[in-house]
């Protein structure tokens, strides 16, 4: 499937949910197939980029008849918010879904106060 936009031609892009989950941000992203060695995750600034790369599978036996899963590389690059840090994100990859964490700033997080009397 080739997707088009201003005449150009696009590449498909994995699904990606972004959501909080307490203080923190989770990112979800549908990656059915890719093999987690084959995936890169760096961070720059608050900017997290995500990129992987599926190789060609032959058919069993014959050639397809119809191919509509995406092989090549991919790069998405998602903006976090700033009350985050991304050099504590930890990243799993469980049934094709690759799931990030990324923790609150500990100046961030509520605190409490103790009151003492005097």
């Amino acid at each position: 499937m080739t997707l088009f936009a201003f005449g150009r031609e696009l590449e498909p892009q994995p699904a990606v949910n972004v959501f909080r989950a307490n203080e923190d941000v989770v990112i979800r992203m549908e990656l059915p197939g890719f093999a987690p060695e084959n995936l890169s995750i760096e961070s720059r600034g608050q900017t997290l980029t995500i990129s992987g790369k599926r190789s060609e599978e032959p058919a069993a036996e014959g050639s397809y008849h119809r191919r509509e899963r995406f092989v090549g590389e991919f790069s998405r690059s998602l903006q976090l918010p700033r009350d985050v840090d991304p050099s504590l994100a930890a990243a799993t990859c469980k049934h094709g879904v690759l799931t990030l964490r990324v923790p609150a700033r500990a100046e961030a997080k509520p605190r409490q106060i103790a009151v003492s009397a005097s």
